[in-house]
């Protein structure tokens, strides 16, 4: 019964499509998963449109409350699914899996739907190049303390190994040996210092290492897998340097970038308000100061799900490069 709403859902988009008028704009209608999904498929999408077309973006069904990606996939892949209905989802693992799964096979076979090609969009929020930016935005204190990127690189750098054998291993279908909680698990940052990142980058890189052994005593003669893997995993452009955008988005915020970006701006905070301090003439001009600096302040983590800064990222622009080679392409 929901495959043929699904259906009839979809071809009354098309058929609303061919009923307007040669001038109107064409409406396509894409799905996605959740509401914090909106946002950046807009963002994705908001530059294909022209006059001759335009995008609605919205969660699987409006008569009934239902997300997911399950439930966003289902709308498109069927009979009458074409131009004017795509779904919009997270790559999860599926995009490394490169169609060894049914549903990682759906995802990179159907031409109208449309991944993030990291993990999730929460690994497009912590883009490194991009967090500096955000700590500013928090604290309204433009002093660089902290070198997002180096650490971001080196965190990558230590897990990668650990990672190929994640995906290796869910490729095989024998990820309950060894599941996404389980690696999430040892990639975790543990004590993280300010003052000595290095630290805990090599103490990650300890716990990814003695994991890897216990693999490969585990899991014996798979190093040509391994090897293969991770050229695989490298011809789809998932670099050491930039692991942390392929691993889970919510851990990845969670328990990385945000417990980070929390000290980076904590730290920021005491900085400026030491500074209204010190130079203030008077203690009346001192707490006005300081309210005035506190009342602008905003949230870290909401400030971390607003950042837009990855939208000249390598991955985001291939997304849209993908959008325009499959949808619009042959209409030049």
């Amino acid at each position: 019964m929901k495959r043929l709403k699904d259906n009839v859902t979809a071809g009354y988009v098309a058929a609303a499509n061919k009923l307007a008028s040669k001038n109107a704009r064409r409406k396509i209608v894409a799905y996605v998963e959740s509401y914090d999904d909106v946002f950046f498929w807009r963002t994705v999408l908001s530059r294909f449109e022209d006059e001759t077309r335009y995008f609605e973006v919205m969660l699987p069904t409006r008569d009934k409350l239902e997300r997911g990606k399950k439930s966003a996939l289902m709308n498109v892949i069927g009979e009458n699914v074409g131009p004017d209905m795509i779904a919009c989802v997270d790559a999860d693992y599926d995009y490394l899996l490169q169609g060894s799964s049914p549903t990682s096979k759906k995802i990179l076979e159907s031409p109208y739907v449309f991944h993030t090609i990291v993990y999730a969009i929460e690994n497009y929020q912590c883009y490194a190049e991009s967090l500096n930016t955000v700590a500013v935005m928090v604290t309204l204190n433009d002093h660089r303390i902290f070198d997002f990127p180096t650490f971001m690189r080196g965190y990558s750098e230590a897990i990668f190994p650990l990672f190929v054998w994640s995906v290796m291993l869910y490729r095989s279908g024998e990820y309950s040996r060894f599941s996404l909680s389980d690696f999430n698990t040892t990639i975790d940052l543990g004590g993280f210092s300010l003052q000595h990142p290095e630290e805990c980058i090599e103490h990650l890189r300890g716990k990814c290492m003695r994991k890897v052994k216990w693999l490969q005593q585990k899991f014996p003669g798979r190093k040509q897998k391994y090897l293969d893997t991770r050229d695989d995993l490298l011809r789809l452009g998932v670099t050491p340097q930039e692991t942390y955008l392929y691993i889970q988005g919510h851990h990845l915020f969670d328990a990385v970038v945000a417990p980070v970006m929390t000290k980076v701006c904590n730290r920021l905070r005491m900085e400026r308000e030491s500074e209204i301090s010190r130079t203030a003439v008077h203690r009346t001009q001192m707490y006005n100061e300081l309210s005035c600096y506190e009342n602008s302040l905003v949230d870290t983590k909401q400030m971390l799900k607003k950042n837009m800064g990855y939208m000249q990222s390598r991955q985001f622009l291939q997304l849209q490069e993908s959008i325009w080679e499959r949808l619009f392409f042959n209409e030049e």
